[in-house]
């Protein structure tokens, strides 16, 4: 098959998860023989035509020069190039700045589109924003002629909201089995005695009730949390709030996957505080860390841990885990875990299942 990925900054991935499932899932089709092109913007750092046995396509993306509009812009002459090009298939990643030219999509190729998650929900946007996503979520579905859902949750939600099917295919990760506790040193902390939150800065992932939490605890062990704390008010925000917590250590983002890796595998509790979207590839990442992990109760995290973590929902249930909970007397749930992404979230079974649907499809 001739197939194209679009909706990405492109690959290798120096960006985020639709990127890295982009990589993985791109090269996997080359070795198979099938003839594969993804679309990159203009600034992306690899700046070949091939990847791995992949086509890289280079279209203009202006979204350094005028911000937001530029993804629109970059979306749209991706499509405009794909129309040139014959595909059997077109994988679209996603949909916030593409959906808007769906009737311009080729007729000729098969649309298969991943919904991601529910961004018109998130708090980060204000109203109107949330009405556009909203929209332009509905935009995909009509333009689309086929849906994959990468979380049960999603995939009930357009059930029941669009009756319409979408196929669950979930997210992957690899397999961590290179710990080096050396590691450790360079954020002065030892193994098993410090708690690890790892995500970006928005309401929605529950950080201010995760550290509302850790202040009430008596258990004074380091809290370590890593993202980007600087880029918004809500980062400026939480590192007020908690000035006085000593043990709360804000240390900006990581971008060395052994690091972080480390750092998960190391750790006495995990928090995952996400609440809205589908699978979260942080989640299965820490999963495949054999960490031990107190996740936001809702539904996306439960159809991915069911029984192998424990649940909060209030600062009150995060200070009972840290002051209460030790990693050695639950090691079954972090094996648990572990065992799961060796069976049903790797990324060989993830990117099999992409290629069976695709061939579901095309007959």
């Amino acid at each position: 098959m001739k197939i194209a990925i679009i909706g990405t900054r492109g690959i290798p991935n120096y960006h985020g998860g639709f990127e890295q499932f982009a990589e993985y899932f791109s090269v996997y089709l080359a070795e198979k023989g099938h003839d594969v092109f993804t679309y990159n913007s203009m600034k992306h750092p690899y700046q070949e035509n091939t990847y791995k046995g992949v086509h890289i396509i280079h279209c203009k993306d202006p979204e350094d020069k005028i911000g937001t509009p530029g993804q629109f812009i970059y979306d749209l002459n991706c499509i405009l190039d794909a129309r040139k090009r014959n595909f059997d298939i077109i994988l679209q990643l996603g949909y916030t700045s593409s959906s808007i030219w769906g009737q311009l999509l080729p007729k000729n190729a098969l649309i298969i589109t991943n919904m991601d998650g529910l961004e018109w929900k998130r708090s980060k946007y204000a109203k109107p924003v949330q009405r556009f996503l909203k929209f332009a979520e509905n935009l995909a579905i009509k333009s689309s002629d086929y849906l994959i859902s990468d979380s049960i949750g999603i995939q009930n939600y357009l059930s029941n909201e669009y009756s319409v099917h979408s196929k669950y295919i979930a997210y992957g990760a690899n397999i961590f089995d290179t710990p080096d506790e050396k590691v450790l040193e360079q954020y002065n902390v030892e193994k098993h005695r410090y708690n690890l939150l790892i995500a970006r800065f928005e309401p929605e992932n529950n950080l201010e009730t995760i550290l509302d939490g850790v202040a009430l605890s008596e258990q004074k062990d380091v809290f370590l949390v890593v993202g980007k704390h600087d880029v918004n008010k809500f980062g400026a925000y939480l590192k007020e709030k908690y000035l006085n917590s000593k043990n709360i250590r804000f240390i900006g983002g990581i971008y060395n996957l052994e690091h972080l890796n480390n750092l998960r595998y190391y750790s006495n509790l995990y928090f995952h505080g996400h609440s809205v979207g589908g699978t979260n590839p942080s989640l299965l990442e820490a999963m495949a860390c054999k960490t031990l992990i107190v996740a936001h109760d809702n539904e996306f995290n439960k159809a991915i841990l069911k029984t192998n973590a424990f649940y909060f929902k209030t600062a009150h249930h995060v200070k009972e885990f840290l002051d209460g909970t030790k990693k050695s007397q639950h090691e079954d749930k972090a094996l648990n875990c572990l065992y799961d992404v060796e069976q049903l979230f790797n990324w060989p079974l993830i990117n099999k299942q992409y290629l069976d649907f695709f061939n579901e499809c095309k007959k």
